[in-house]
């Protein structure tokens, strides 16, 4: 149903010059983005494309925070070969750091060919090159993995541009909703319904690492929610086991063999993984508190989750085997849905106090905790393949539309996400194959 898409690509790297190096210090707050020009890319048969490819890196270049691309009307040079090394004083004169240069080759058989050249402006040489044959129709996935190219030069992080979010798309009022799961590019283009016609709501889509599967919340009228497994590339979707009590929202583990999850039994709510084949419960916590929202750590070693045994809820992190239950947000108010970083570093949290609703991080072991945002029910935070950036849900004002939005760790970066109707819990992929 979702095709993958092969690109064949060639990488000629030269070494990064320190002039062009972008270093991100996520416990100090904002670095400074860096200027950067790009031109449209040159075609002889499609100018058109060469725009379009240019304006889909440059913003997700700006939406990064970390550089700021430069209008084109203060360009001086115009770029006509991209072979020809670039006057470099008419770049430093607007204040461009770096140069993005770009052709698009019509390779005469329904694809083409993009070939980037990036310069480091201030040291006057190019700092690596790449080039990607791709069938004409699927240029804008190469657009994003050339800024992907670019963020991973200037950085010496990966990008996370070539992912995708799934979501729940609502529509119809809010006393009688439709929630169906959606899948787009991470930049709000190609969303596709992946459960319309069928006969229930769904919450909590949930990627699994190889992102070919997504788990999911079904919820039905006249019985308990289920579990549920759907398969992008055949659109097969199969229910999890049938066992007693109601389950909440499923996160696959990172190997991808199990899923966690919390379920509730007699009136008490306790985290457990959930073997997708079998469909058996294996126990990890026992307490009659509420234990909700498990999240398991890259490694595989460790397990956050969200529990009020303390008398308010707060988040907790655990061995994998369930032992060694330690606390580790000590605030005032409530906090829950902890989700954590695909780096390890970070476990981002929501937190409610007062009336207020936040998103924040703190470190595994609890320490230099921080708020990132504050609005209005604030919900369902999700991490960037790259650990750089949450995305999350949150209403426009109190009892408006239900939207998508976008923050880096600065704080400072927040953007809503297009998408064609209200959305919540948003879940992001791994870097697309």
């Amino acid at each position: 149903m979702l095709r993958q898409i092969a690109l064949a690509m060639t990488l000629a790297f030269a070494p990064v010059m320190a002039s062009a190096q972008v270093e991100i210090d996520v416990t100090r707050g904002r670095t400074d983005p860096m200027p950067i020009a790009i031109p449209d890319y040159v075609s002889e048969t499609d100018a058109d494309l060469g725009g379009e490819i240019s304006g889909v890196i440059e913003t997700d270049l700006r939406n990064s925070g970390l550089l700021a691309p430069i209008g084109e009307e203060a360009f001086i040079e115009n770029i006509t070969n991209i072979n020809v090394t670039p006057r470099f004083a008419d770049w430093r004169v607007i204040g461009a750091r770096v140069l993005l240069a770009g052709e698009v080759v019509d390779l005469g058989d329904g694809r083409v060919q993009i070939n980037t050249r990036l310069w480091d402006v201030v040291g006057n040489q190019q700092v690596a090159s790449v080039a990607y044959k791709t069938p004409r129709e699927n240029w804008r996935r190469a657009a994003h993995k050339v800024s992907d190219f670019v963020y991973t030069q200037l950085t010496g992080e990966a990008g996370y541009f070539d992912s995708r979010l799934v979501y729940v798309g609502e529509t119809g009022p809010k006393t009688d909703r439709k929630k169906q799961l959606v899948i787009m590019d991470q930049d709000g283009y190609n969303p596709q319904t992946l459960t319309q016609g069928l006969p229930y709501n769904v919450l909590t889509p949930r990627f699994s690492p190889n992102e070919q599967e997504i788990t999911y919340l079904a919820l039905f009228e006249d019985r308990p929610a289920k579990v549920y497994l759907f398969n992008i590339e055949t659109g097969v979707q199969r229910e999890v086991g049938d066992f007693p009590g109601m389950t909440f929202a499923p996160r696959f583990t990172p190997d991808g063999d199990r899923l966690l999850v919390s379920f509730a039994r007699n009136g008490n709510s306790d985290v457990a993984y959930l073997d997708p084949i079998s469909g058996r419960l294996q126990r990890l916590t026992s307490n009659p508190a509420i234990d909700v929202s498990p999240s398991m750590s890259p490694r595989g070693d460790k397990i956050a989750f969200a529990s009020d045994r303390g008398g308010s809820q707060q988040v907790y992190v655990m061995n994998a085997d369930g032992s060694d239950q330690r606390r580790i947000t000590f605030g005032q108010g409530t906090y829950g849905t902890p989700v954590w970083s695909p780096r390890g570093d970070l476990i981002a949290f929501t937190r409610q106090h007062k009336g207020k609703f936040y998103i924040g991080v703190v470190a595994p072991d609890g320490s230099g905790e921080r708020l990132l945002t504050e609005s209005y029910l604030v919900e369902g935070p999700t991490w960037s393949p790259n650990g750089r950036v949450l995305a999350f849900h949150r209403e426009e004002y109190p009892g408006g539309p239900v939207r998508l939005f976008a923050i880096d760790l600065t704080g400072q970066n927040l953007r809503r996400i297009q998408t064609p109707t209200e959305a919540s819990d948003p879940a992001w992929s791994p870097r697309l194959n």
